[in-house]
């Protein structure tokens, strides 16, 4: 299964990034073309998002092989890559980290913990309400705005959802496969065991401090599993941390990385 990816910056991929649920790529784009002078990046939509394949199955598992075959496809086998992921992301990119140890060089979670998500906060919600949207009855983007404007109240949410809405050949579609994650919202809120043993690579967790996913409690399971981990709030932020706070998401990123820089400065090139 060939992922796609957007390439920002030039040069060997130095970050990865992995989107939430309902996500693309492209959610990270800001923040890596602000780092991409000395950290090229990749952008990944991850299976049955954007324009990579659909698939029959969500676990974590599947996912994070998936990204991981796609790395290895790409050349990026030498452990130097940070692999960075938001929510749902955040859970492959840990995945990947336990099953996969050789290919990373760093690994930054975002507001999201190795625990229950508590049924996707309002996920099915919003995938119910995309579904409910009567494409045939489009003529504009707008249209189909103001028919979720009853179901998904805050104007900011309804453009994240509505980024997944597409005009291929005179028709609109959505871009993730919305029948499997309704489907399979419970285990995408769910956390797998026995993916591996504990990954000690350094490890930067991001949480929005108006946003409940990472919790004190959070923390030990973190730690148990990454024991390097390392939790910054970034205030004024609430779960899409790096859309609520692009420019102390993309600072924070770039001192993390740099130093890893510090610390192995042939990896730097």
């Amino acid at each position: 299964m060939e992922l796609h990816v957007t390439h920002v910056g030039s040069g060997t991929p130095r970050v990865a990034f992995l989107h939430g649920l309902l996500g693309r790529g492209k959610n990270w784009a800001t923040v890596a073309k602000g780092l991409s002078d000395r950290w090229p990046a990749l952008l990944y939509d991850l299976p049955n998002h954007g324009r990579s394949p659909w698939t029959e199955d969500l676990a974590y598992p599947a996912q994070a092989d998936a990204v991981a075959a796609d790395l290895r496809a790409r050349g990026l086998v030498d452990g130097s890559l940070v692999l960075v992921g938001h929510s749902m992301g955040g859970k492959v990119a840990m995945a990947l980290a336990l099953r996969h140890p050789e290919l990373l060089r760093g690994l930054v979670v975002v507001d999201i913990a190795p625990d229950h998500s508590e049924s996707g906060y309002g996920f099915r919600r919003y995938v119910d309400a995309l579904r409910g949207v009567d494409l045939d009855a489009l003529e504009r983007r707008t249209d189909a705005d103001a028919q979720l404007a009853s179901a998904v109240t805050a104007p900011a949410t309804r453009a994240f959802l509505l980024q997944n809405l597409h005009r291929d050949g005179g028709r609109w579609r959505w871009l993730p496969n919305l029948d499997l994650i309704r489907d399979q919202i419970a285990e995408i809120s769910a956390w797998p065991s026995d993916l591996g043993e504990p990954w000690d690579g350094p490890t930067l967790w991001l949480r929005g401090g108006d946003s409940d996913y990472v919790r004190d409690e959070h923390l030990d399971p973190m730690r148990a599993l990454f024991p390097r981990a390392r939790l910054v709030t970034i205030k004024n932020a609430a779960h899409w941390v790096h859309a609520d706070q692009p420019d102390a998401v993309t600072q924070t990123l770039a001192m993390f990385l740099a130093g890893l820089d510090a610390d192995d400065p042939e990896v730097s090139r």
